[in-house]
């Protein structure tokens, strides 16, 4: 008997020495997997493919008789809808630049904004004109949550543009937005219309004050902007009869 159990005895300790070997495995892969874990929420980090310039576009994407209109502070349920009216029977093209809460706020505005064929662009979350004299991780919350608050809003959209609130851009918010795939955006004419200072006003702002490749900055949100309707009608067809052509901002462009 005690020779017919030796073989047993034998199996069972190289059984029991298996089993030891791969508990010490499985310990230490789960050692170095805690030690690898983060143990504090990292910082959003920027999407691999994001590559646009640092610099503030401020220039129509094309030839000297091309274009921008941008729209900012919206969206808004009043002077939104009324924009979009009017773009659409010129068959112009803009691009809104939203302010995160508003476009929290009045979703299906943002995805009719997309299903005409406009483009987004980040106007922060709170419009704080004070921007660039804020810490840097402030600046980030204003330009990122914004970002995802326009994203949530309209699935699948994508947001090319980051404008200040009022031009207020610093190195680091430039930085921010970039690396998130967001071009700085400003603009070349400001007819003031957020000013209310009449249609008139407007009007003759924008064709007197015209560069080459124009980027023009209008609003529809913000206060009354029914000033910015009325010289919208007047605008869009004079800018056609002058052979202007409308486009977007540069983007990818130095």
């Amino acid at each position: 008997m005690r020779i017919s159990s030796l073989p047993t005895r034998r199996t069972a300790g190289i059984a029991l020495t298996a089993t030891a070997l791969t508990l010490a495995s499985l310990c230490c892969a789960t050692e170095a997997s805690a030690t690898t874990r983060p143990s504090t929420p990292q910082a959003r980090t920027a999407p691999a493919a994001a590559t646009v310039p640092l610099s503030i576009a401020r220039t129509a994407d094309g030839g000297a008789r091309d274009v921008a209109i941008t729209i900012d502070d919206g969206p808004d349920p009043v002077w939104t809808p009324q924009v979009l009216d009017v773009l659409r029977g010129y068959g112009v093209k803009a691009t809104f630049c939203m302010i995160g809460t508003n476009a929290e706020k009045y979703p299906d505005l943002v995805r009719q904004v997309v299903a005409d064929g406009h483009r987004l662009c980040d106007h922060s979350v709170s419009h704080d004109m004070t921007m660039d004299r804020k810490p840097v991780a402030y600046q980030e919350r204003q330009i990122l949550d914004a970002k995802d608050m326009i994203e949530k809003a309209a699935p699948g959209a994508t947001v090319d543009y980051y404008r200040a609130p009022g031009g207020a851009f610093s190195p680091a918010g430039r930085r921010i937005a970039a690396e998130h795939g967001m071009r700085p955006l400003g603009w070349s004419v400001d007819p003031k219309d957020w000013s209310r200072p009449g249609t008139p006003a407007i009007v003759a702002t924008v064709e007197n004050g015209l560069p080459a490749e124009p980027t023009v900055l209008f609003h529809d949100g913000g206060g009354d902007r029914g000033e910015t309707v009325e010289a919208l009608r007047t605008l869009l067809p004079w800018f056609t009869e002058h052979g202007y052509a409308f486009t977007f901002p540069v983007r990818t462009a130095g």
